[in-house]
């Protein structure tokens, strides 16, 4: 089924629960059929006493109980999975920040857009972030000295007047304490071409990553 750029393979019915659905009253006939049995067949010296009949009356209920409460949570996953995919379907033709390294010129800012987008994310506070631009063959080209940063998200532009108009480069964060190496994740701009759903997860089809689980996106702008 396709909605706007929306797809989904979601089977039209509800995944099958390992468990026996609670329209289906076998389970509960079985449970009474034996329940009523062990009574009829009961030692009369020393019957059941009412605290295990009771026992075996809210087993169940429990029964039905986890039952019921299975079919309820398939049906509410299933619903939120597609009010996900619809409301995902506004993000189409949007930009995203998302785990990657490839330097963004969509901005076209400067002279024939010439300036550079990327960024990165720290788990801990640096005292020195060094950013190297790198062409197709892994050549660096450039290095930014970006200072000390702050754990979180950072952004930074780079200027490629001097380097000519070459837009397919790469970049590498370096992140450092003292001589400490610290742990820094790449970050790029791109660009939601399309939102789809398989089974229970929300994926969308972006320009230049592909397709990213919606959990993986770090900012919609």
């Amino acid at each position: 089924m396709a909605v706007g750029n929306v797809t989904t393979n979601a089977a039209t019915t509800p995944a099958t629960s390992a468990v026996t659905s609670a329209s289906d009253p076998s389970s509960a006939d079985r449970f009474l059929k034996l329940l009523v049995a062990q009574m009829q067949n009961q030692d009369p010296l020393n019957p059941l006493d009412n605290a295990q009949v009771t026992s075996q009356m809210a087993q169940i209920n429990t029964v039905n109980g986890i039952e019921k409460l299975n079919t309820t949570v398939q049906g509410l996953q299933s619903s939120f999975t597609q009010m996900q995919a619809l409301q995902g379907a506004s993000l189409v033709g949007h930009d995203v920040i998302v785990a990657g390294n490839k330097m963004d010129f969509s901005d076209g800012t400067g002279a024939s857009g010439t300036t550079g987008v990327g960024g990165f994310e720290l788990t801990s506070p640096a005292d020195a972030v060094k950013v190297e631009v790198l062409n197709a063959a892994g050549h660096v080209v450039d290095t930014m000295q970006l200072g000390a940063s702050s754990t979180g998200r950072h952004s930074f532009e780079w200027d490629s007047t001097k380097f000519g108009t070459d837009t397919n480069l790469t970049f590498r964060v370096t992140a450092t304490n003292g001589a400490a190496t610290l742990s820094s994740t790449a970050l790029m701009r791109d660009k939601v071409l399309a939102v789809s759903t398989a089974g229970d997860k929300l994926t969308l089809d972006l320009a230049r990553s592909g397709y990213v689980p919606y959990a993986d996106i770090k900012e919609f702008n």
